[in-house]
């Protein structure tokens, strides 16, 4: 297949048809990564609409509300997919008010009757309120108010826990990191997305750009630059500090770029592709720096190729040499790194 023939994959998310790269919201939260008018945040989600991209992510700052203004501009022929988050950090008691205002207030926000998606994220384990919370989820989404519910950040024993108690087919996903450098769901996670049907939505895959043909042969920046933002200062901290080094990261672009010139792809293309090709993947959540700094077109070229077997052992190569396989170890498993 060539390049101009690539069309977008979809996999199937609860009653939705979903591409399979979303487009992420979370850089609207801070002008750290750059900022930009409404209109053209709005020019920007559009053109991702229009190349066949229908699923947005997040709920940090402006983006429920940047994101309902935009869908409410949109023809009812074109349905687009809103996922937003209900994080409860501080001890809360999950009753039936308290929920169904954390997804009124979403509803509110992205100006919708229901909400598409609402990823449910619970800091602390010792309190099993969040069972509790999600039984009232589940309540309300009898209701109408949700139409799926997923998780954020939970590890592979509470998503089994929550699943078997729950039943099959109430939890559709977990949002978690995963990417060649970040390998912890292949431990436990993958399994148990298998046993319940959970499709994991996967941020972090090209580590805050940090996984691209930009930073081939580039020294080793400064951490505490002014440049950075502050998605690359937390992966530059993991490639350094629990994954490797740069010169060990090196070699892995290296090799990235040597299978990008075999399919004549980018490095991102190829490390999102390594993450799409593990079937409990359901979608890859790329950053977008809306009307500031975003690229569309050439995550579409993630699609119309598979890596071969000789590209996944020239990967292997390299992180075997890593510490990857040892992060669930010293970072925990899947989200133990926010509690």
């Amino acid at each position: 297949m060539s390049r101009s023939e690539t069309t977008m994959e979809t996999f199937e998310l609860g009653q939705f048809t979903a591409s399979r790269i979303w487009v992420g919201l979370w850089q609207l939260s801070s002008i750290a990564w750059g900022s930009a008018p409404v209109a053209k945040i709005r020019q920007g989600m559009a053109r991702h609409v229009e190349l066949g991209y229908n699923a947005f992510a997040d709920h940090y700052g402006s983006a429920e509300i940047l994101y309902g203004q935009f869908r409410e501009t949109l023809p009812e022929s074109t349905r687009v997919l809103g996922a937003t988050k209900w994080c409860v950090f501080r001890q809360t008691e999950p009753s039936r008010p308290v929920v169904e205002a954390a997804v009124r207030e979403r509803m509110t926000r992205m100006r919708t009757t229901s909400v598409d998606l609402l990823q449910f994220h619970w800091q602390d384990y010792s309190d099993k309120g969040y069972l509790s919370a999600l039984q009232i989820l589940q309540d309300l989404q009898h209701e109408g108010l949700i139409s799926a519910v997923g998780l954020c950040n939970f590890d592979a024993i509470r998503t089994d826990e929550i699943c078997t108690q729950l039943g099959p087919g109430f939890i559709v996903s977990n949002q978690v990191q995963f990417s060649l450098i970040d390998t912890r769901p292949l431990h436990g996670m993958a399994d148990v997305c298998e046993r319940h049907n959970v499709k994991l939505l996967t941020y972090g895959t090209l580590c805050g750009g940090f996984l691209s043909d930009k930073w081939l042969h580039k020294p080793e920046p400064d951490l505490y630059a002014g440049d950075l933002t502050p998605s690359q200062r937390k992966y530059l901290d993991v490639i350094l500090k629990a994954w490797g080094s740069w010169a060990l990261f090196q070699s892995l672009l290296a090799v990235l770029r040597d299978i990008g010139d075999r399919h004549r792809r980018s490095i991102a293309n190829i490390a999102t592709r390594w993450v799409l090709d593990h079937p409990f993947v359901g979608a890859v959540i790329i950053g977008a720096r809306l009307g500031v700094s975003e690229h569309p077109d050439d995550n579409l070229q993630v699609f119309g190729f598979t890596l071969s077997e000789q590209d996944n052992r020239d990967i292997e190569t390299i992180l075997r040499l890593s510490n990857g396989r040892h992060m669930i170890s010293t970072i925990g498993d899947c989200g133990a790194e926010y509690r």
